[in-house]
């Protein structure tokens, strides 16, 4: 009865629930909202204090009341009211200047490949509590084939990385479908840490994990670079308790990384063991596809490829290759609806 109500004045989005970035792809604009995935809380009224951008510049420096938390952990739901409060926020922004009562789209959300069925359910329930009139859900490396222009419906086989925040996910895609997939806990955050760690156990230095992203940005690599890179590091020196500052070099950074990249690397190779023949004469001629923020490493490309003994290139603008996959099925639902994950999605309009 209200269905062309809401279509009239809601915009339907696709979006990628990332463990650290959330972005926000509108129908018919592309993408519009690209914010971190993380909320800030009073724990004496228990009110929301920022979401996006604004709670990460807290990240580290609220006082004693104010926890600055993500929602997401490992690319699923840890705090279900926070998480359905988040995507409110961002599905109101989209909808800024039209009634709230009217804001009901169809939204399309990225989710890793091994989540449990509560686990889906937890998301799509989020969603349409958060404002929306039906969950849709499809898995991320299919999203981010699809976002990289893959020929996910074709009789071809396919093999994505997907290196988020919290997870990589490994998966070949053939006729619409996942045909063997793994989704594995380490991923950018993992390297984040080992990057603690490393300062930690190398320098005596305690620095932040705000800090060790932006070194793995500077002067993270996977194999030699062709020019030394640096970066400075600051935290407390843990033999005087005092301010610290060292530089790090990319052969310090690549030492703290090397346990997480050889990780996902021995996850790829198991999922190769498992291809079945002639998708594996597909993906010899057709290469590896990289996307997620973790792609944008330096060398992972060149050492990937000398492991596994195939091409490999990283999809252009990896960052955004799920959302802009959710993007493209939200554009046409109907025809792609075959890629999306089984449920009965009519149930989930309320």
């Amino acid at each position: 009865m209200f269905e062309p109500i809401f279509k009239k004045f809601s915009q339907d989005i696709g979006i990628d629930l990332g463990t650290a970035n959330t972005l926000v792809y509108v129908k018919g604009k592309g993408i519009v909202i690209n914010e971190p995935s993380v909320v800030a809380i009073n724990n004496r009224t228990k009110q929301i204090v920022a979401i996006g951008s604004e709670a990460q510049k807290m990240v580290g420096r609220t006082p004693g009341y104010i926890t600055a938390t993500r929602p997401l952990v490992d690319g699923v739901i840890s705090d279900f009211e926070v998480t359905e409060q988040m995507l409110r926020y961002f599905i109101d922004k989209v909808h800024a200047g039209t009634y709230s009562f009217l804001r009901r789209p169809r939204v399309v959300i990225g989710i890793p490949s091994g989540v449990t069925e509560v686990e889906k359910r937890a998301v799509q329930d989020a969603a349409i509590n958060a404002g929306a009139r039906k969950a849709f859900l499809v898995e991320e490396p299919m999203a981010a084939a699809i976002g990289a222009r893959l020929p996910v419906q074709d009789a071809v086989g396919s093999l994505v990385v997907d290196i988020g925040g919290g997870t990589t996910e490994i998966a070949v895609i053939s006729l619409g479908g996942v045909v063997v997939a793994r989704s594995i806990r380490v991923a950018g955050d993992k390297m984040n840490q080992s990057i603690v760690q490393h300062a930690r156990d190398r320098f005596n230095l305690l620095i932040g994990e705000r800090t060790a992203e932006d070194v793995k940005i500077k002067i993270g690599s996977a194999g030699p670079v062709p020019e030394p890179l640096q970066a400075p590091a600051r935290g407390r020196d843990l033999l005087t308790g005092l301010p610290k500052e060292i530089s790090l070099s990319d052969t310090d950074a690549r030492e703290a990384l090397a346990q997480p990249v050889r990780n996902i690397v021995d996850n790829i190779k198991a999922v190769i063991e498992e291809i079945p023949p002639e998708i594996v004469a597909d993906i010899m001629h057709r290469g590896v596809v990289l996307a997620g923020g973790g792609a944008l490493l330096r060398g992972l490309d060149v050492l990937l490829a000398h492991e596994i003994k195939m091409p490999v290139q990283v999809a252009d603008d990896p960052l955004t290759c799920v959302a802009r996959g959710a993007g493209v099925i939200v554009e046409d639902l109907e025809s792609l609806s075959d890629v999306l994950l089984p449920a009965d999605f009519e149930s989930m309009g309320r």
